[in-house]
């Protein structure tokens, strides 16, 4: 839920029309085949799935590459992908029906229906509404919380997300800025699942997915009922693009937990584009119009710049969507990433024009490239190689990280030979615990100085001197890309008594929220 996310959100803003008359230079399917066979290839990608609806139709449906590296499978229009955020388009829709049933509000108090929820100060949760919860302005940094469900394998659940939720200190006033959140979609879903009746992946199966006929899709990886046509998620490892596993976590599915392909999901992204209507004639409806409204509307303002071709002036978040305006149209998109996979859906509903790309590697550059380029096509914008330019972005940001990494690493070694390879972790070794993480254990394992978190357990290995009193530690999983710096503070008498951590890497996915831990010395 990922850099990848942060990273793809910034682009859409470097991110579109056209002239008063129809462009004639529409890029066509042949022309988009090319486009993903050298995107593949430019962005080290396995596999791409690519939709584009116009008008109501889904006019091309094409899957590319391969789905998992290991068994050489290919990618079809029918290939499920995790779509990650992009779920939380289906969370405020199953908000706003619960609205239209007047089963809720809006501004509907969160403990209304959640007593047990708590924010960090007491003001905020008194005054704490759903609407609040799904446009990311509660205080909360970027991605705080996210350990708890990321990466996988963590035992945290829903009830254990919410209770945390109070330790999160916030970075900026209530309601004053946009920082982009997850935990609190969780909460939104536990709200569908206490008013309806039902869970939240029920729900959405039963009110969405099932009247549209998305017959392959699934609320949750748990449920897909044939994974054989499925992809696997992908990440460079040492500098090799390697299949990796993914376990999510079913306390997130509210916040990113949705499976499906683009023949499924184009029918959410034509039905969205007509105001919740469906079916023949479009008689029947998933949701009112003035919810549809809602949804589309501005409730986070988000700074933006204008910059060509697209000359964005303003951006906002709306309730599950992002908003801007891009050559006088409105621009109706999101972005979804977990470990190894990341999707964008873009839609210009005064052209009734909707574009997919679902990928199974973490490069948003891979599906921005794509997307931009289509839609410059029915914006009659020309002259923009989207795959160069983001392919020089990404191997600026690899060289800084890469600068970054290699000094690290350069000061490690010179504690080593300082040392002469006897670095004494005695000092460090015990239990360190943070109010919403749980415990992290500083010991010898193997022979080696390590940390393991109790409660995560990718978030464990070796630990390395450093500068001082900070060492580094390198994650086993080395497909996270999430070293980290662990600073120790020290008591009156100098003996190491809490933690402080940060990322290495400006690469690393924003879901390692590192910054926002505390760790206090418990033994």
């Amino acid at each position: 839920m990922n850099r990848i996310f942060y990273f793809l959100f910034t682009i859409l803003l470097v991110t579109s029309t056209c002239a008063s008359t129809q462009p004639k230079n529409i890029i066509t399917s042949s022309a988009i085949d090319s486009l993903v066979a050298l995107t593949l290839k430019t962005f080290d990608v396995p596999g791409i799935a690519v939709g584009v609806i116009k008008d109501g139709k889904l006019i091309h449906a094409k899957g590319y590459g391969i789905a998992n590296l290991r068994t050489g499978k290919k990618v079809d229009e029918y290939t499920l992908f995790g779509i990650a955020s992009n779920s939380k388009s289906y969370t405020t829709a199953a908000l706003g029906v619960l609205v239209d049933e007047k089963k809720i509000k809006w501004d509907d108090k969160v403990t209304d229906y959640i007593p047990e929820f708590k924010m960090y100060n007491p003001y905020v949760t008194d005054d704490f509404t759903i609407r609040d919860l799904i446009t990311h302005r509660s205080g909360l940094g970027l991605g705080a919380g996210d350990l708890m469900m990321f990466p996988d394998k963590s035992d945290f659940t829903k009830k254990d997300i919410i209770h945390n939720l109070r330790y999160l200190k916030p970075v900026s006033s209530f309601r004053t800025k946009y920082d982009y959140d997850n935990n609190l979609y969780i909460v939104a879903g536990e709200i569908v699942a206490k008013v309806s009746g039902l869970s939240w992946e029920e729900f959405v199966e039963q009110r969405f997915m099932k009247p549209l006929g998305m017959n392959n899709s699934a609320a949750s990886i748990a449920r897909i009922k044939d994974k054989s046509n499925s992809i696997k998620p992908h990440a460079p490892i040492n500098g090799k693009i390697e299949t990796i596993d993914i376990e999510w976590s079913e306390s997130a599915n509210a916040a990113g937990g949705i499976w499906s392909n683009i023949i499924d999901e184009s029918k959410w992204l034509i039905a969205q584009m007509n105001h919740g209507k469906y079916g023949d004639s479009l008689k029947q409806k998933l949701f009112s119009e003035e919810t549809h409204e809602e949804m589309w509307s501005p409730q986070t303002i988000i700074s933006a710049r204008t910059v060509a071709p697209y000359n964005t002036h303003f951006s906002a978040y709306g309730l599950g969507w992002f908003l801007s305006d891009v050559k006088g149209y409105k621009q109706v998109t999101h972005t979804g990433g977990l470990a190894g996979i990341v999707t964008q859906v873009v839609m210009f509903p005064e052209l009734q024009l909707g574009i997919m790309v679902f990928t199974n590697q973490q490069s948003g550059a891979a599906f921005s490239a794509i997307s931009n380029t289509i839609k410059d096509s029915y914006l009659g914008i020309t002259g923009m190689n989207w795959v160069k330019i983001y392919s020089d972005r990404v191997k600026a940001g690899e060289a800084e990280a890469k600068k970054i990494n290699e000094e690290v690493a350069k000061s490690i070694a010179e504690q080593e030979k300082k040392n002469a390879g006897r670095f004494n972790l005695e000092p460090y070794v015990g239990i360190y615990q943070d109010q919403w993480f749980g415990d992290v254990e500083i010991s010898i394992m193997n022979g080696k100085p390590w940390i393991a978190s109790k409660r995560s357990p990718k978030i464990s290995g070796e630990l390395f001197p450093y500068k001082g009193n900070t060492l580094i530690a390198r994650w086993t999983d080395r497909s996270m890309d999430a070293d980290a710096f662990i600073l120790f503070s020290t008591d009156m008498d100098g003996k190491p008594s809490g933690i402080k951590m940060n990322s290495i890497s400006p690469l690393t996915d924003f879901s390692f929220d590192f910054q926002d831990l505390d760790f206090k010395r418990i033994k």
